[in-house]
Formats: structure tokens, C-alpha cells, sequence
């Protein structure tokens, strides 16, 4: 900005600016009187766009602040007020650049930077957004010793970070700005049990710390504690209704906890003001898609395609869906995608799976298999999946999970309301789980994270592996009381209790990888009742193998891999029929697509519930269904799929091998 004029005009611009929160209109007749004295006068001509954006006319706003920025390319103020003016245009290309300009001409500028960072936010760059969102931090503490912290924080030293934050907190053990901090440094090494705790004495510290307040609200997100996260996002939003953070994360919370009318309600909101996010249009379809509208799905899949090719993750989206026929132009255009050098690894994978789709239902099974593989290579060099440490758990649940182990414990709560249902994926889980559904005295929920949580935080003493389970997990199950026993298997009950919206006694968890878990859901649940759900491992693999999960199930990138993780399945199950017969019934997929009635009687049996004709035409039960079989289950049962994986025998050798004999076997 140029020199600030003196006397009274320098008076009445204070004035004016001092208006800007309070009573914008006001501010803009002020400046504007400045502008009739002295025409042109650039701090005056300033005021009145940030008051025009204040007031709802970002494009008058507009008119006045690009010849600003044009003849003054250095001033801060102006492209911070810019990048807000054009982001509220629903501009977020040129908004990002306004505001990346702006924090490079004032890097201590703390609310630039967090107008960036929610403006990536909304874009979905996630890991610019955290870095923009580490900058606000660091902009926004002014002691040396924390600015330090702040800095290697930002630099990624997150070891010097830690000892500098650890030693001023030593110190000043109530210093807010530090314990967030410390936090958001927890967060970026993947401690967020450990964050959490230090966000909660934050807020209790600080309770009007609304920067806190959105960590710990994202914090609880990621650890899939939505419930008690919605509680934060929308105390977040009495303050401000429409910062657009918020109110992503709060539809996507929404879509968590399974109510998606009103994720989607918030996606439009959202959209309606900012409709150039494509990865909002992602989000937004996701949540039409898992609430039954296909059609709206697909179509938002499309906007998002058309508005920023490659838009990988929305093409795989499409192909996800199942049911969705690409048009040889589609194709083509991921052809084209697929042929460039500069494509990023994630969204190389993306369209391998998609392309790998589009050639199994062309029937050009080689061509199909040979873009699976290349999609699931992507992949297994991430994951970090370890078979052998897998291999290695299995042993341990077996050598503790004794008869004489459960014999010799008092077990926890008596409730009878949790049907888990275990398994592999692509096994028949969600078909199991819908068909139950369909059932008057049960309600169908999702996924749940909460066994996995409960082993997560049992074991968070110890080293941690990569599927999130401490070092003294499952052995510190032998250590705990009575009384601890039957507490976390209320906390059990009490956590799912979000998700059970139908009021009927009996619910579902069907998380597929709980079967690693069995013992502590006997041991915490005993009445509950576990379903596992089991098929062809040739056909559950294969299925698994050229499925790209959102999340999880690390070890189905790789052929070997599945076979030998079937068999540790396998070996699992076995162990628990020994040491607690009956326990565990049975569903094998191809008998329940063989003879569905017989099957379904057996379940409910099992179950303690009565038949009902309603479970045979499940695929009329209207109801939110998030996984990879969500347009499968609303369509009767089908038998074509059931040897699908024969089509592509020829390329199957190193699963065969890894299975060894379960090939033979697998129905024990």
C-alpha cells in the first residue's frame, strides 16, 4: 500500500477501517467520502471492497481490487482481501494464487495463511492444507522458543520440534500454544490418541481456542470418533456458520455416521457457493451413492470429471459403482490420461483399476488383469503390509486365546444386541449384512471402527505395527480386571449407540477384519453373536486383488500376499471352532447364492429370530450401504459372478501356490 495520507484524512481512514467488522456499509460511505477528496486513493479505495465483500457484493469487491493488485504487486493486504473477495466468486484457482501471493509477501501474516489452507481444504490438497495450516500456527505464536518449534514443525523436523515443545512444556506446562503444538505434532507422526488427549487439555484450558478446537475436531474425525466430533464442529459454527473448513468436515463427519440427507443437504449448501470443487463434487457423490441415488451419483462424478481431468479418484468412482457402462469416449479419455509422463502416482492408480474394469466387462480378460496388476503395484509399494508379521499376530491370538483363558475369566457386558460379521472382504459380508437388515428386530450400520479402536488404545503403551494395534496387544487382555472387562464392553455399546438409529434391539458391525479380534469381542461381548463370512478363496482374492479400498485391508495388493493372509484367516477361525465350538456360525457364500431360503433360515436360527419373508427380498430394504457392494445388494441375488475369477486362471499361479492347501479346504 502506498504512504498513509496525514491530518484528517489519515484520521478518517482509520475511522473507516476501525468500521470494517462492525459496520461495513458505514466503512464503505467513509472511504468513499475519502475517494470523493482525493480521487484514486488507494488505502480508501481499499476499504470499500473489503466492505463490498462484507456486504455480500464480492464482485463490486472485485472491480476495485484487481487494479489495486495490479499497481501494487507488493502489497500483502491487498491480495489477502483479493484471494478472499475471489474465493467467495467461487474463483479457487485464482483465490489460492491471491492468497500464496499473499503469504509470500507476509509470511506472518497468521490469517492468510489459514484463509489458504481452508481454501486447499475445500480444493481437497490435504497435505498443502496441512502445511498452510502449520504456517498459521507458526505465524501466530510469538515466543522464540515456540516460533523455533514452529519453524521445524513447518521444515518437517519433527524429532527437534518434539524436544523444544517437550522442554517449554516442561516449564510452562499450561501454555496453550504449545500443547497445540505438541498436538499437531502428534497428529503428523500418527499419534493421535496421544493428540487427542493434549487437545482436550487445551480446550480445557481454553475453551474459546477455536483454532484448537477445529485440530481436536479433525483429530476425533480421523480416529472414526464422529459423534463426539460433530459435538466440536458444530460448537465451531455458532461462532462462524460459514467458514467453509467447517462445514466440510462436518458433512463428511455426517456421511461417517451414515446420515447422508443431511450430508448431502450440506454438500449442496456448500456447493451452491463454492462450485468449482471438484473434490467437494467427489464427496458430494460419494454420499448420493451410499444413499441409493446412483443416477445424481454418477452425474456428480461426471461434473467433477469434466471440471479437472484426470479426476482420477472420480473415474475409479464410476467403475466402483459396478454397475456403471463407460462410453468408448470415456475410455478413450483415460487412455489418453494413462499415456501421459507427468500423471501422479495416485491417480496412475486410480485409472489402472478403472481401465482394469472397463476390460473384464469387454471380456478382454489379459488386457483387464495386466492394468489390475499395475494399479495394485502402485499400492502394495505404500502399504508396507508385512505378511509375516501378520503370520506372526495370528500365532500369538492362538497361543493366548485358550479354553482355560476364557474359563478363568469373568466376561464383560451381557448384552445380546451386537451381530458382528467377520471375514475377508468380498465375501459376502454386506450381502449377509443386508439380508439381516431386512429383518424387523435388526438395524444394519456399517463398518465399525470401534473393536479396532478398543485394540488400538488397549496397546497404545507399546509399539505400534502398521495396522494400528500396540506391542502389548492382544497379551495385555490376560492382565485385565473384572470390572475393566465389562467396561469396555459398555463403552463398546455406548460408542456404537450413534449409529443405531432405527431403535431395534439387535445392530450390526460388519468390519470384516474383526476376525483378528474375535477373542477380545468374546471375552468384552460374550452374548453378542459373530457371523463369518466366507467364499472360494480364489474368488474372495481375485475380488479383493482388483478392488481399490478407500481404506485398509493393506494386504490385497498382492497375490502372495492374499493367499497367504486367507490362510491365516483360516487358521484363526479353526482355532476359535476348537477352543469355543459353535461359537461362530458359518455363512459360505456360494450356498447362500445356491439356496437362499435354507441358508437364511439357518442364520436366523443361529440368530434367535423368527423368519421373515422380508429377508428374502432384501434387496427391497431401502437403507444407506457405503461399501464396494452397495448397487450389488439392491438387486436380487445373481449367480454369474460366483466363477468370475476363472476367467482370469491363467494369471492366478502365485495366489494358487500361496494358498496352499486352503485351496482344497477352505469349508473346514
Amino acid at each position: 500500500m502506498v504512504d498513509a495520507p496525514t491530518g484528517s484524512l489519515s484520521v478518517a481512514l482509520e475511522r473507516a477501517t476501525s468500521l470494517l467488522g462492525s459496520n461495513p456499509a458505514l466503512a464503505a460511505r467513509q472511504a468513499e467520502e475519502v475517494l470523493r477528496v482525493v480521487p484514486g486513493e488507494p488505502r480508501a479505495a481499499f476499504v470499500v471492497a473489503a466492505a463490498r465483500r462484507l456486504s455480500g457484493d464480492p464482485e463490486g469487491a472485485r472491480r476495485l481490487l484487481e487494479p489495486l493488485a495490479a499497481a501494487q504487486p507488493a502489497a500483502a493486504a491487498v491480495h489477502f482481501e483479493l484471494g478472499q473477495c475471489l474465493a467467495s466468486l467461487g474463483e479457487p484457482d485464482a483465490a489460492i494464487a491471491a492468497l500464496r501471493r499473499a503469504t509470500a509477501l507476509k509470511p506472518d501474516a497468521p490469517q492468510a495463511w489459514r484463509a489458504l489452507a481452508d481454501q486447499l481444504t475445500l480444493a481437497g490438497e490435504m497435505v498443502a492444507a496441512d502445511a498452510a495450516y502449520a504456517q498459521h500456527i507458526r505465524a501466530s505464536v510469538h515466543d522464540p522458543v515456540l516460533r523455533e518449534a514452529a519453524v521445524a514443525l513447518c521444515d518437517e523436523r519433527l524429532a527437534h520440534a518434539e524436544r523444544l515443545l517437550r522442554g517449554h512444556l516442561q516449564a510452562s506446562p499450561t501454555d496453550v500454544a504449545a500443547i497445540r503444538m505438541l498436538a499437531e505434532l502428534g497428529t503428523r507422526l500418527g499419534r493421535y490418541s496421544e493428540a487427542e488427549a493434549l487437545l482436550e487439555r487445551c480446550l480445557e484450558l481454553a475453551p474459546s481456542f477455536s483454532g484448537a478446537r477445529h485440530n481436536y475436531a479433525v483429530v476425533l474425525y480421523r480416529r472414526q470418533k464422529a459423534a463426539k466430533a460433530l459435538v466440536q464442529i458444530d460448537r465451531l459454527l455458532a461462532e462462524d456458520p460459514r467458514d467453509p473448513s467447517y462445514r466440510t468436515l462436518k458433512a463428511a463427519v455426517l456421511a461417517f455416521l451414515s446420515d447422508h440427507g443431511h450430508a448431502t443437504e450440506l454438500y449442496e449448501e456448500i456447493l451452491a457457493e463454492h462450485a468449482a470443487q471438484p473434490k467437494i463434487w467427489l464427496s458430494y457423490g460419494h454420499a448420493l451413492r451410499a444413499g441409493g441415488r446412483a443416477a445424481e451419483a454418477v452425474a456428480a462424478y461426471r461434473r467433477a470429471i469434466d471440471m479437472a481431468p484426470p479426476m482420477a479418484e472420480a473415474f475409479w468412482s464410476l467403475a466402483n459403482l459396478k454397475t456403471h457402462r463407460f462410453t468408448a469416449a470415456e475410455e478413450a479419455e483415460i487412455g489418453a490420461h494413462l499415456a501421459r509422463g507427468d500423471l501422479s502416482a495416485d491417480d496412475r492408480m486410480h485409472l489402472a483399476f478403472t481401465l482394469g474394469k472397463i476390460l473384464e466387462d469387454r471380456g478382454s480378460f489379459a488386457a483387464a488383469f495386466q492394468h489390475y496388476s499395475d494399479g495394485a503395484a502402485i499400492q502394495r509399494r505404500r502399504s508396507g503390509f508385512d505378511a509375516k508379521a501378520m503370520h506372526a499376530d495370528v500365532e500369538r491370538s492362538k497361543a493366548l486365546f485358550t479354553l482355560p483363558f476364557f474359563t478363568q475369566r469373568a466376561r464383560g457386558s451381557p448384552s445380546r444386541a451386537p451381530i458382528f460379521i467377520v471375514g475377508l472382504p468380498r465375501s459376502g459380508s454386506t450381502l449377509v449384512e443386508q439380508i439381516l437388515a431386512s429383518h424387523s428386530a435388526v438395524e444394519g450400520t456399517f463398518e465399525l471402527p470401534d473393536i479396532v479402536g478398543l485394540a488400538r488404545d488397549l496397546g497404545a503403551e507399546g509399539p505400534s505395527d502398521r495396522d494400528g494395534d500396540g506391542g502389548r496387544y492382544p497379551a495385555i487382555l490376560a492382565d485385565l480386571s473384572e470390572a475393566k472387562i465389562t467396561e469396555l464392553g459398555e463403552t463398546y455399546l455406548a460408542d456404537t449407540a450413534v449409529h443405531r438409529k432405527l431403535g431395534r434391539p439387535r445392530f450390526i458391525d460388519k468390519a470384516p477384519n474383526n476376525f483378528r479380534h474375535l477373542g477380545l469381542i468374546h471375552l468384552i461381548l460374550p452374548n453378542a453373536r459373530i457371523i463369518d463370512a466366507r467364499r472360494h478363496p480364489m474368488a474372495a482374492c481375485f475380488s479383493a486383488f482388483k478392488q481399490h479400498f478407500a481404506r485398509g485391508y493393506r494386504f490385497s495388493y498382492d497375490l502372495t500376499d492374499l493367499g497367504l493372509y486367507y490362510r491365516d484367516y483360516l487358521a484363526l477361525m479353526d482355532h476359535f471352532d476348537q477352543v469355543l465350538p459353535g461359537r461362530v456360525h458359518r455363512v459360505i457364500y456360494e450356498d447362500m447364492v445356491a439356496d437362499t431360503e435354507v441358508e437364511v433360515r439357518r442364520l436366523l436360527d443361529y440368530l434367535d429370530l423368527p423368519f421373515e419373508e422380508a429377508c428374502l427380498r432384501f434387496h427391497e430394504t431401502d437403507r444407506a450401504v457405503r461399501t464396494a457392494s452397495s448397487e450389488q445388494v439392491r438387486r436380487p441375488i445373481f449367480r454369474e459372478g460366483l466363477d468370475q475369477w476363472r476367467r482370469f486362471e491363467p494369471w492366478l499361479g502365485p495366489l494358487r501356490a500361496a494358498l496352499g492347501s486352503a485351496y482344497d479346504d477352505w469349508r473346514r
